[in-house]
């Protein structure tokens, strides 16, 4: 793009990554003001707003093709920085890879693959925790270059793979099954038994219900945004929630929670999309991403 350089480019993805100007600048080593400056000159050649001020900074719709334009600069040149230097000259802050993971994918298996992926690559990793079906817009802003998400169409400009599905039991304590479920999961009995449900993107206990009764149902909830507090949250009988295998096992095992119904589950099909760029970090990652999944998947 004419009058664009690539300074403008790393600045604006700093000032996103690090959501405000005071932080982008202490990564870049340069003056706020000077941050500033760069975002307006390059606001200025557009024609457009490309960053919403606010805490944290977010970027505008027409900033989007520019982020992404400027994440992948970013990763290439580091990439390319760290081949010349050869593999004995160190980095002094790391390559940034930022992803976006679903909250049950992180607390169950996610954090093996980041591990997986080779020590001496120097990654920074930045995870962006969000729903499995809203992660792909972040993607699509440029914000991340790769997402655990379910949606199977790939994002323009990307690469989509197929991980596997993470499966999920209706748990709930034996007191709770007892007081709202004596005969079974009832339609009645779900549309009055309190239930949890992770925040307002969650679906996965409301599809749960309608593949059950056929249909819509709405009862009382609590929303509880933390994997460690919605798995106490039914340990300790606030209501009965889907939990991921992986976390539901202990419990059962233990006899502190019931599966409300073991011929049913729900399995959330998963999927692993990445920018569509020849990159040693994304074919790393990928392969730790892949090799995790299938050991841990249905």
């Amino acid at each position: 793009m004419e009058g664009v350089d690539s300074t403008q480019l790393r600045t604006l993805a700093a000032v996103v990554g690090e959501g405000s100007f005071d932080r982008a600048a202490r990564l870049l080593h340069v003056t706020q003001s000077a941050v500033s400056q760069r975002i307006k000159a390059l606001e200025a050649t557009v024609g457009q707003v490309l960053v919403r001020r606010g805490r944290p900074c977010r970027i505008t719709e027409a900033g989007r093709p520019l982020l992404r334009l400027a994440s992948q600069l970013v990763l290439l040149e580091s990439e390319a920085l760290a081949e010349a230097r050869g593999p004995l000259a160190g980095t002094r802050d790391g390559t940034r890879v930022a992803v976006a993971v679903n909250a049950d994918s992180l607390a169950t298996w996610f954090v093996d693959a980041l591990a997986r992926v080779p020590a001496e690559l120097a990654l920074r990793f930045d995870v962006r925790q969000d729903d499995q079906d809203h992660s792909a817009e972040l993607l699509r802003d440029g914000s991340v270059l790769a997402a655990v998400t379910a949606q199977r169409e790939a994002v323009q400009g990307c690469r989509v793979r197929r991980l596997g599905a993470l499966r999920y039991r209706a748990l709930a304590t034996p007191e709770l099954a007892g007081r709202w479920f004596a005969d079974g999961l009832t339609a009645a009995a779900l549309a009055v038994a309190p239930v949890l449900v992770f925040d307002r993107k969650d679906r996965v206990q409301h599809r749960f219900i309608r593949a059950v009764t056929g249909r819509d149902l709405y009862p009382p909830a609590h929303y509880l945004p933390s994997v460690p507090a919605f798995s106490e949250a039914v340990r300790r009988g606030l209501g009965w929630a889907l939990i991921p295998e992986p976390l539901a096992g202990p419990d059962l095992a233990a006899g502190v929670c019931v599966d409300l119904d073991p011929t049913r589950h729900v399995d959330v099909p998963l999927y692993w999309q990445h920018w569509r760029l020849e990159s040693t970090v994304l074919d790393a990652l990928t392969a730790a991403v892949r090799a995790v999944a299938a050991e841990t998947l249905h």
